[in-house]
């Protein structure tokens, strides 16, 4: 269960999902304090994308996209220069309910969004599974997807994982997160990569004649 409020970091190009790990580079000072404070207390930090039309107002608090995931610091090296490299985990989802601006870092008020995973789900995406497998192989002249999955992973995280390692815009990426359960999720991202796999194969043909 998240805390009510929690520090977040927002990027113009970054999404985590639930139990994927994202390693981050914190340079800014503003960040640095809050890694440093994070690491003294609970460990979590939540990641937020940021709207479009951001970069005038970066320095200040820019509008954020209200779902976002939290992660938990499973890994941190301060350089001598203050900087940190940091490993986050995802835990789980949440939306911004409000902001405390008593720090030089932003801090959400938040709501969890837990996505509970029923039996009837899980034999969805379990059937759904080949179906995404299938659009994960090389395309022609290497276009598309390539990715060799791991049979082990489960069906849960393959989704969480693809959704956010995939090369994907970042829009996209925030759309599959504020999808509402995993169902939800992979079935949206199967239709995401049926379109990008159909767009590749007709400018490969193009380009061949």
């Amino acid at each position: 269960m998240l805390p009510p409020t929690i520090p977040v970091f927002p990027l113009p190009n970054v999404v985590l999902f639930p139990n994927v790990f994202l390693p981050l580079h914190i340079f800014e000072p503003r960040y640095r304090e809050m890694v440093a404070d994070s690491l003294a207390g609970d460990r979590i930090i939540g990641m937020v994308l940021l709207r479009p039309g951001w970069e005038p107002n970066y320095e200040g608090r820019p509008p954020v996209y209200s779902i976002g995931c939290a992660g938990l610091i499973t890994f941190s090296e301060q350089h001598s220069d203050g900087r940190y490299n940091i490993v986050l985990r995802g835990l789980e989802k949440f939306r911004i309910t409000g902001e405390d601006h008593s720090r030089s870092y932003r801090i959400a008020e938040v709501e969890p969004l837990a996505e509970e995973i029923t039996p009837e789900d899980r034999d969805i995406v379990r059937s759904e599974r080949r179906r995404l497998e299938a659009l994960l192989v090389p395309q022609p002249e290497g276009r598309g997807v390539d990715s060799k999955v791991p049979p082990s992973m489960s069906d849960e995280d393959l989704v969480n994982a693809l959704a956010q390692y995939l090369d994907l815009e970042s829009v996209e990426k925030q759309a599959l997160l504020e999808r509402e359960g995993l169902v939800a999720r992979c079935r949206s991202l199967i239709d995401l990569l049926e379109m990008k796999v159909i767009v590749s194969r007709r400018a490969w043909s193009s380009e061949s004649h």
